[in-house]
């Protein structure tokens, strides 16, 4: 059981605090080398891969965490300055799509897995994208050889939507996505 005090989330017995707070451009060098861990860790999911990102200086990174202002954040889970977790928003601009928002890049370390650090990502994230203006709806993608963060998204509210065939493909490799969502009501 964790209880959440501000920002900080702090398992039963309060020995390893975890910090989880926004990330600036002050984080974009420490973003990109952990996106790249990610990337390299669970290659199935995510649609971006190790190279491309390679290809993409952490200036760039920098500019993406920048872009916070406008309906897109990062938020990171920190364990003694440690970036440990992660989990990505962004708005859609189109008029007729700003109802629809994303969640993209969650993904937690290895040594920091099992112990509740995507879900608290995962509940600061829906927390702030509910104050996003225009928006009702969270929409999440999951390889369905991850049975794992598919039960956490369900036991968050997502639903399924529907089943993407061959939805990723790395070499002659293809793996289905299942599409997600949670709505909320506006009050409307």
């Amino acid at each position: 059981m964790c209880q959440h005090t501000n920002d900080l989330v702090f398992s039963e017995e309060r020995k390893n605090a975890l910090e989880i707070r926004l990330l600036t451009e002050r984080d974009a060098e420490t973003l990109w080398k952990f996106r790249m861990v990610a990337l390299e860790t669970d290659p199935w999911s995510f649609v971006e891969s190790p190279e491309e990102l390679q290809r993409m200086p952490v200036e760039k990174y920098a500019q993406r965490v920048r872009s916070g202002e406008a309906g897109n954040f990062i938020f990171g889970a920190f364990e003694r300055d440690e970036l440990m977790g992660m989990v990505g928003f962004y708005q859609e601009v189109p008029a007729k799509r700003r109802h629809k928002g994303w969640i993209w890049g969650v993904f937690v370390a290895p040594n920091a897995r099992g112990r509740g650090v995507a879900k608290a990502l995962m509940l600061r994230a829906i927390e702030k994208a509910k104050t996003v203006s225009e928006l009702d709806m969270l929409l999440i993608t999951v390889s369905v050889g991850q049975p794992a963060p598919r039960r956490l998204y369900e036991s968050l509210g997502f639903r399924s939507i529907g089943i993407e065939p061959r939805g990723l493909k790395i070499g002659a490799q293809h793996v289905d996505e299942e599409h997600m969502v949670l709505g909320f009501s506006r009050g409307n």
